[in-house]
């Protein structure tokens, strides 16, 4: 079964993301944790949860996405920007616990000068103080375009961050096209070695999402700009391929295209159709 999603509003809760997801032809969707941009997250309603879980049986919902808000920088050159960050990351891990056997995906961070080596160190001594041996969540690692002193705009990087996490069985990676596509990986014209090289590197069995989106920038732009899916650089044809390819037909997509709903809604049934 094809798993497709958007990223959709949390505000309104858990059980009224499930119910615009169906309304736009979606069976699983994306949301952040709290305002993207920081701040205190939204107290739980409990009875809502159980409205949710209950639809998503009843639904066949597939695995949904929790985003942890950009302003998270495990990596900062500031030890109270990481404290905030732990902070975050682990109030969040415990909210999520609440929908088990979710995924939690988060911008590795930037190193803000201190050099990819530090930022990978630090990025891995948080995350082995903040993942337990008893969460259902499996935390995701984005793959970044590369834009300024980002972490993980290579599959070494990624990798050499997982090397150094104590519970790497609670770990994986979301693989971003439009992010892949501007760090310099030619998915478009060789998708089969981009996965061949991530699977030699990382993993294959470590890729559990992926975030569709096409580019408003060449390959190897480290740019981040995303694009409709079929009006960047990427095309249409790039998304018929990831979306048919054997290894990755299964997992979970998101969209995080510059759209609204009825925007999200027309990509999926573009999406859709060309699945075969």
């Amino acid at each position: 079964m094809m798993y497709l999603g958007a990223h959709l509003s949390s505000s309104k809760g858990y059980t009224a993301m499930l119910e615009t997801a169906l309304s736009i032809g979606a069976n699983t969707f994306q949301f952040f944790t709290r305002n993207p941009r920081g701040g205190a997250a939204k107290e739980l309603d409990r009875g809502d949860i159980k409205t949710f879980l209950k639809r998503k049986d009843e639904e066949h919902f597939g695995t949904i996405l929790a985003h942890a808000p950009y302003t998270l920088n495990l990596c900062s050159a500031k030890p109270e920007v990481r404290e905030f960050a732990q902070n975050t990351f682990r109030n969040d891990l415990d909210r999520l616990e609440q929908t088990p056997n979710q995924l939690y995906n988060f911008h590795p961070g930037s190193h803000v000068g201190q050099g990819a080596d530090k930022g990978i160190e630090l990025i891995a001594d948080a995350l082995n103080s903040v993942l337990a041996e008893d969460m259902t969540t499996t935390v995701l690692l984005e793959t970044m375009a590369g834009k300024g002193s980002e972490i993980g705009r290579s599959f070494e990087e990624l990798r050499a961050i997982i090397d150094r996490v104590e519970l790497k069985d609670k770990m994986g990676v979301c693989l971003d096209t439009c992010h892949v596509s501007d760090g310099g990986y030619d998915i478009a014209n060789n998708l089969d070695g981009v996965l061949e090289e991530f699977d030699r590197i990382v993993g294959i069995n470590r890729l559990k999402a992926l975030h569709l989106n096409d580019s408003k920038n060449p390959l190897g732009a480290h740019k981040d700009r995303h694009e409709k899916i079929g009006e960047g650089f990427l095309g249409m044809k790039t998304f018929e391929n990831i979306i048919n390819h054997p290894q990755l037909c299964d997992l979970p997509m998101f969209l995080e295209t510059p759209n609204e709903l009825d925007g999200y809604a027309r990509e999926i049934e573009l999406l859709k159709n060309h699945r075969r």
